[in-house]
């Protein structure tokens, strides 16, 4: 600006040196417009400036508020951050705890002190390591290590930047993970999770592994598995490997190819193939089944494929039940249900079988059969006298003879010496007598066993279809009423049935079924029988029991009695008669005593015992009044539990006595086994003493037997005189008899139980 103001001045001075007025005058115009248009150039300037300065001004302020604003956002972020961070470091199901540098504690959250029982007044930062461990020591939830080599094992792993991983138990059990691990500013971090649910299951997932491979290897049937994508063995249990009777390790990778023949092998894998192709489990019944070996057993199977997560069949698992030996268990057990074990002879149920059979046959052909009903004679006697292994043997020995005798007629035996033959070959009846011949000669021999001959006679009833009995049923009862006819008459000798030994069989069976309601239809009475010692004081009563039949009047007990005993009403009737007898007996004045008979019956259904213990408290007779008199027959059949029953008998205070003496085998061996405090000599004895002397060597011997074991002799059936003085002079102790007292009412022996005047009501009788 200066140097063109310096060229204007120039233009206007003269050479002279003069100025040029106008031109100065120019000059000053020139110089004003040009400061003014400088001026307001300025202006202009200044005022962009200004508004520059504003626009900047108003960006700055911008700036800065949205500078303000995106600190203000970044730190509600990072609070909203550390609170999220704060939120998932205290609800991690681990404890956390985060080390500086120098050991010390950064972070610890909310788990870590749960899982310990610490408090966070003391689990602050800046704890060490070493405060730690003191105060879980002090909750006692420390682990079950030395602190000190914990502390410094941890601390030397984190110097080295070496993670740990350790698990470890506290002294409640709890089971702890704690890992350990380095971070890249030195520090460290370890985390504290409790495994001691997961640790439980997986003890429980292990047990029931176990207990799964333990069942799968003891259950009692062959568990197979194969390998569906080349059919080859994977796995094999115990009891397959005793099935096929090999090594499961020689198996195991095998396929059946390399085990079986090549025919059973292409058949089984066919099988397993067409299985695959189904997809469905299968299951085969009782099937013949080839084994290496060339054997055959007989099995059941069940088959289906195991699949894959992807539904793809991956294994084939067959189980197998070897029925081998259930089938030879089955036809034995099928031959024990019909056959004898001892003899092996059909057994009663096949003998019904085949006799049905044979009638419905005969029916359709018009033949005629004959049964014969076979009983041994003396069979009991044998057995008592030598035992039962011996009588066992001649059981057995008996079936041969008569197997050969029979010449392949049935032949059966239906329990105890009974046989039975079912004959449907010749004409009727001589065949049948013809084979009952071959029978009786067949066992006329003596049989030798363990050195001793022995001889069982037979006696045999026949029946003959149809003349008597168009049924089963028929037949045997009537070749059963032809054999007890024949035992009555003659044993050993063969009878056939007749219509009257059927009608006296009728008239059996009819009265036993009277016999099992008189009772209650109160038929029956008890009479009273006296019992006195050699000088005629009555010692007691033997009570006897009598039946008023309503249409057949007064019945013998030798025909009632027996029939009691065949059909088994001798129990009820026993209890009947020992309960009327107590309460008699403990009506009475005078303590005589009661005497009882018991039957063999009574010994081997019920609690005796028990009941004579029931009837002694109810009447209130004194236990020492009752004597319960027994035969040989209660020890015969299973001497060890009759002598229980005896002694328990004993022990209630009751007084035992050995009836019928000198009938029997075997009666000196019991005496020697029980402490009978009585033996009664039979009445058989006593009727014989005018007619032979051996029935008088027979009572000496007894009455002397009876002293020299200091025990009273009862002689019973003394009707005359001369008995009772016979037996006075022998030393007998008591005595029982007509001529003592015939069995009577007790209303007529009221003056001899203590009555003032005899009673006129007779004896009451059970309801």
């Amino acid at each position: 600006m200066h140097k063109l103001y310096a060229r204007q001045l120039a233009k206007a001075t003269k050479p002279s040196g003069e100025i040029d007025l106008g031109a100065l005058g120019e000059l000053v115009v020139s110089a004003y417009e040009q400061a003014d248009r400088d001026r307001r150039r300025t202006d202009r300037s200044i005022s962009l400036m200004a508004e520059e300065l504003d626009r900047l001004n108003r960006g700055l302020e911008q700036l800065v508020d949205e500078r303000t604003t995106a600190l203000r956002e970044r730190e509600a972020k990072s609070q909203a951050q550390n609170l999220q961070f704060d939120a998932a470091l205290n609800n991690m199901t681990q404890g956390l705890n985060m080390f500086d540098t120098a050991g010390r504690l950064v972070v610890s959250n909310a788990r870590y002190l749960q899982m310990y029982g610490l408090s966070p007044d003391i689990v602050k930062p800046g704890c060490t390591v070493r405060d730690l461990v003191q105060q879980r020591i002090a909750a006692g939830t420390f682990f079950a290590v030395d602190p000190e080599k914990y502390i410094a094992d941890l601390t030397t792993s984190m110097t080295k930047k070496n993670p740990v991983n350790a698990t470890m138990e506290l002294t409640d059990g709890r089971v702890i993970t704690v890992i350990s691990q380095p971070i890249a500013d030195g520090g460290w971090v370890v985390t504290h999770e409790d495994i001691t649910e997961r640790r439980r299951a997986e003890k429980e997932r292990d047990r029931s592994q176990e207990l799964a491979n333990t069942v799968i290897e003891n259950v009692p049937v062959t568990i197979i598995v194969k390998d569906a994508r080349d059919l080859r063995f994977v796995l094999i249990n115990r009891a397959g490997e005793e099935f096929y009777g090999a090594r499961r390790e020689n198996m195991i990778g095998k396929t059946v190819h390399d085990l079986f023949s090549s025919t059973a092998a292409d058949y089984i894998t066919e099988q397993d193939k067409d299985l695959l192709r189904s997809g469905e489990r299968r299951y085969f019944d009782e099937h013949p089944m080839a084994m290496p070996g060339n054997k055959t057993s007989i099995v059941t199977t069940t088959r289906l494929p195991i699949r894959d997560q992807n539904g793809e069949p991956r294994y084939l698992l067959t189980v197998i039940e070897d029925r081998t030996q259930r089938k030879r268990d089955e036809a034995r057990i099928a031959h024990m249900t019909h056959h004898d074990p001892l003899t092996d002879l059909p057994n009663r149920a096949a003998f019904n079988e085949c006799l049905e059979a044979t009638v419905e046959q005969a029916a359709l052909a018009g033949e005629s059969f004959a049964v014969l009903s076979l009983d041994l004679d003396r069979f009991k006697e044998i057995n008592d006298v030598f035992g039962h292994t011996v009588g066992d043997e001649l059981l057995r020995q008996i079936a041969r003879r008569l197997e050969v005798a029979c010449e392949g007629a049935f032949l059966a035996r239906l329990g105890g010496d009974e046989f039975n033959v079912i004959t449907a070959v010749g004409p009727q009846p001589a065949a049948a007598e013809a084979i009952s011949e071959r029978i009786s000669v067949a066992l006329g021999k003596d049989i030798a066993i363990d050195g001793h001959p022995l001889h069982a006679g037979l006696t045999i009833g026949v029946s003959i279809y149809p003349n008597d009995g168009t049924d089963a049923e028929s037949l045997v009862a009537n070749a059963d009423a032809a054999l007890y006819h024949a035992k009555a008459e003659e044993r050993g000798s063969i009878r056939f049935f007749e219509p009257d030994i059927d009608k006296r069989l009728r008239e059996k069976r009819a009265l036993q079924h009277d016999l099992r309601s008189a009772i209650a239809r109160n038929e029956l009475e008890l009479y009273y029988q006296p019992q006195a010692l050699i000088g005629g004081e009555i010692t007691g009563f033997e009570a006897l029991a009598r039946w008023h039949h309503p249409s057949r009047g007064m019945i013998s007990p030798d025909t009632f009695i027996p029939l009691a005993e065949e059909s088994g009403v001798i129990v009820s009737l026993g209890e009947w008669i020992l309960r009327e007898a107590c309460r008699e007996a403990a009506s009475w004045p005078r303590p005589l005593s009661i005497a009882i008979n018991l039957s063999p019956m009574q010994f081997r259904h019920g609690d005796l015992p028990g009941l004579v213990h029931e009837v002694l408290l109810e009447t209130g007779l004194t236990p020492g009044r009752l004597e319960l008199e027994i035969t040989e027959g209660v020890l015969v059949d299973d001497f060890a539990r009759a002598v229980s029953l005896l002694r328990r008998l004993k022990n209630l205070g009751v007084r035992i006595a050995m009836d019928d003496f000198g009938t029997g085998y075997s009666s000196l061996s019991y005496l020697q086994s029980f402490p009978f405090d009585k033996i009664k000599i039979d009445q058989s004895f006593i009727a014989k003493l005018s007619q032979n002397s051996q029935s008088e060597a027979i009572i000496r011997a007894v009455i002397g037997l009876g002293h020299g074991l200091d025990l009273p002799v009862v002689a019973e059936g003394v009707e005359t005189e001369e008995q009772l003085a016979f037996l006075s002079k022998e030393g007998c102790n008591e005595v029982q008899g007509f001529l003592i007292g015939r069995p009577k009412p007790i209303r007529n022996y009221g003056g001899l139980v203590g009555h003032k005047k005899t009673r006129s009501a007779s004896v009451a009788l059970a309801s």
